[in-house]
């Protein structure tokens, strides 16, 4: 029998946080956190992590769990909700995945399998090597060679998973971008609903900037001087989330505060037209457009659980 899971999603900012805890609490559920800053201890203003006093007393998971110095990449994610999904599922609770990464989504619904098929091997640590060596762009373009739709989707300083792509095609003669598409393709082992919340372009947008002009506030460039001063660089995972990045290359001088700050919203802006790209092209996603609802949460609320109850969660 399939188990339950609700997913409840969107672009940043759109206000998922607040929903997520109405639907917790009327659902008897409890969240996982689908983010991929959040799960860092000290980044509390930048990945606009829920307070303790804001979850009204929800259990959160993948909140808090890392320090900035690890790496925290999709197959962690997939092992840590899996393993916080077991815990809810035994108190009798439905897991709620509530956050904006679509791929850590993506390989939980589909239970993407991410196996190399073998273990680390000597191809790895010459990969490894020839980074060192000759830096990011050189191995990225080896990827480009072999396999030019993972080039296009994996960034390349986001290393460990170039080498990831290079060495399965090394071993298994098979573009990673292929498996991975079949992946993708498999049928969810869960009976889930997963919802969309989505808002008028025009108003997510001013959202995004207000949102920053708050957390500029609230005093975000003193939680990444802390993390400098932790020995915190642009090269960790961590440091190269929005709000981050940006505001440590204006710390190492790179741009005036003025310049980091039109960078930061205008990348913000453009994620957030990404994740809804990201959304639009998955399967079985229910819309929750806020003005259909005449911005009435309870109403949003009310159509969600209508939805779980046809589905056969509830």
């Amino acid at each position: 029998m399939q188990k339950p899971l609700i997913i409840l999603t969107g672009p940043t900012a759109v206000g998922k946080t607040k929903l997520s805890i109405s639907l917790a609490k009327a659902v008897n559920g409890e969240i996982i956190s689908a983010d991929s800053m959040q799960v860092y201890r000290h980044m509390d203003i930048g990945s606009a992590k829920i307070r303790p006093e804001e979850m009204q007393g929800v259990k959160h998971y993948l909140i808090d769990e890392l320090e900035p110095e690890n790496s925290f990449h999709v197959v962690e994610f997939q092992k840590m909700a899996k393993k916080a999904m077991e815990e809810i599922y035994a108190k009798g609770k439905i897991p709620i995945l509530a956050g904006g990464t679509g791929f850590y989504i993506q390989a939980i619904v589909k239970d993407i399998d991410f196996s190399e098929n073998t273990e680390a091997g000597s191809y790895r640590k010459e990969l490894e090597a020839m980074a060192k060596e000759k830096g990011a762009h050189y191995l990225h373009e080896m990827l480009e060679k072999i396999d030019e739709v993972s080039a296009q989707a994996i960034h390349e300083n986001n290393v460990k998973r170039v080498i990831r792509a290079l060495e399965y095609y090394h071993l298994t003669g098979e573009k990673i971008s292929v498996h991975n598409e079949r992946e993708t393709k498999k049928e969810s082992p869960y009976c889930f609903a997963y919802f969309v919340l989505n808002d008028e372009r025009e108003k997510l947008y001013q959202r995004i900037e207000q949102r920053i002009d708050e957390m500029l506030e609230n005093g975000l460039i003193e939680e990444v001087k802390a993390l400098k001063r932790r020995g915190c660089t642009k090269d960790m995972v961590s440091m190269q989330g929005l709000g981050y990045k940006e505001i440590l290359a204006y710390l190492d001088g790179e741009y005036s505060l003025e310049e980091a700050v039109y960078i930061l919203k205008r990348d913000t802006r453009h994620f957030a037209k990404r994740q809804i790209t990201w959304f639009k092209r998955e399967h079985d996603v229910i819309w929750l457009e806020k003005p259909e609802f005449e911005y009435d949460e309870t109403k949003i609320l009310n159509y969600m659980l209508k939805i779980c109850k046809e589905k056969g969660i509830l």
